[in-house]
This record gives structure tokens, C-alpha cells and sequence, in this order.
């Protein structure tokens, strides 16, 4: 295992893109590489554009670039990594999944059966790329055990990640890849997303971090929570704007 390069990647952040995030991705990623990490996914509420920019502008930071999108299906929430296209919203959980790598991404299951959370329950989880068995913002460790122990009993690779929304929580969970040094590709500055992709795909990760202090997640769930309310306040009065305005793009 010496061989192997490691690559430490969060594949489960919010920009201010998405209608709970508050974090520029300029900030984020130079937020990524002052704390070690090798790469970060935005990965937006239905929303791509900023992590496809975000992408493009990593090498800047001495980071990998990969965009994503956490995608809200019919029956619960999707990551898609790799992706340089959103699919659509709203559709069933498997069909999102097969769009996904139509799309040449990977399909990661974010805090699977957390229904608080828009997490997929294990009846219309038939098939996934990965399951993200550490999410940094669950209030205790059960949720992610369930989610380890689902993984491990069906061989899916596992990933973890922050799913933060503000700037401190990022990297305070992530993943450690284990990529293969090949003649072209010998050095961390040389891999690329494709690599860490068939890396995540062999199964050569490692779980690294621990979660964000209850106080700081439960501040976290109360203003999405109040945005989202908001929102649907807003979007339902004739001749008022609704509030936060991002929510209305997808």
C-alpha cells in the first residue's frame, strides 16, 4: 500500500449557490488548501454552475478540480460527481442514478435513511456508485453506522464528507483516496478527477475526520430550515418575490 498516492477530497460542500449555503467557492477552495486537503466538490442544492466554475479554477489552488451536484430526487437526495450537466430534478431515485453515469459520473448516496435530511430510504436504493457512511453533521454516530454497515454488507465503496455550508465545517470530514501511481500520472499534481473516480470505484478509500460540534450543526439545520420555510411562504403570495431567490432556479 506504500506505493499508493493519498488524496484527501471532500465531495460534499455547499457554495452560496445552493439556497442554504453561504460560502463564495473562491473562499472555499482557499479555505481547502490552507487546511491540506487535495481536492473539495461543491456540490450544490440543483444547482451546477458554480462547481463547474469551481472546478476550473482548482488548479489555481493547487487542488483537483471535479464538479457536482446534489441532485433532489422523488425519493431523496443524490450526489453526482464527475458531472458536468445536472440532472433533472424530481425524477425517481434509480432513474437518477442510470442519468448519472450516463452523464460519465459516479452516483454517491449522501446520509442515506435520514429522512429529516432528504436521505434515501433503503427500499429505492437498488443501485449506487458509493455510499457516504460518514456525513460530519449528524447529531450522533448512528446514522452513519447504519450507513456503514448497508455498505459494507452490499461491497459499496465508502465516502466520507462535511456537508458543510459554512466556510469553518469544510474538510472536517473527508476522504481518503488511494490512487495507483502510473508512468503518467506519478505525482498528486499529475492525478486527475477520472483517476480518483476509478480509485472510488476499486473501493480504495479510507474515512478520515469527525463530526461538527451538535451546536454547530443544529445552527446549521435551523437556518436552512428557516430559509426553506421562507421560501415556500414567499413562493405561494401573489405579487411578492420569493425569498431566497436561488431556490427558484431549478
Amino acid at each position: 500500500m506504500n506505493s499508493y498516492l493519498p488524496l484527501a477530497v471532500d465531495f460534499h460542500v455547499h457554495s452560496e449557490e445552493s439556497y442554504d449555503g453561504h460560502e463564495p467557492i473562491e473562499l472555499i477552495l482557499e479555505h481547502a488548501a490552507d487546511i491540506g486537503l487535495d481536492g473539495v466538490v461543491i456540490t450544490d442544492h440543483d444547482e451546477i454552475d458554480e462547481s463547474i466554475r469551481a472546478a476550473t479554477l482548482a488548479p489555481e489552488y493547487g487542488l483537483i478540480g471535479i464538479p457536482g451536484v446534489e441532485v433532489s430526487t422523488c425519493h431523496g437526495h443524490l450526489l453526482a460527481i464527475g458531472v458536468r450537466e445536472r440532472p433533472d430534478p424530481g425524477l425517481p431515485f434509480m432513474e437518477t442514478v442510470r442519468r448519472v453515469r450516463d452523464l460519465g459520473g459516479i452516483a454517491i448516496v449522501p446520509h442515506p435513511f435520514q429522512r429529516s435530511r432528504h436521505g434515501v430510504r433503503k427500499r429505492y436504493l437498488e443501485d449506487a456508485d458509493a455510499i457516504e457512511v460518514y456525513n460530519s453533521m449528524v447529531f450522533t454516530g448512528y446514522r452513519n453506522r447504519r450507513a456503514r454497515t448497508f455498505a459494507r454488507r452490499r461491497g459499496y465503496p465508502k465516502i466520507g464528507a462535511s456537508d458543510a455550508h459554512y466556510l469553518p465545517n469544510v474538510g472536517r470530514a473527508y476522504t481518503e483516496i488511494l490512487v495507483e501511481p502510473t508512468a503518467e500520472a506519478d505525482t498528486k499534481a499529475d492525478i486527475n478527477g477520472d483517476e480518483l473516480v476509478e480509485a472510488i470505484l476499486a473501493g480504495n478509500t479510507q474515512i478520515r475526520g469527525k463530526r461538527t460540534p451538535i451546536r454547530k450543526s443544529s445552527v446549521q439545520y435551523a437556518k436552512g430550515a428557516v430559509r426553506k420555510s421562507t421560501y415556500m411562504l414567499t413562493k405561494r403570495a401573489p405579487l411578492i418575490p420569493t425569498i431566497p431567490a436561488s431556490m427558484d432556479r431549478s
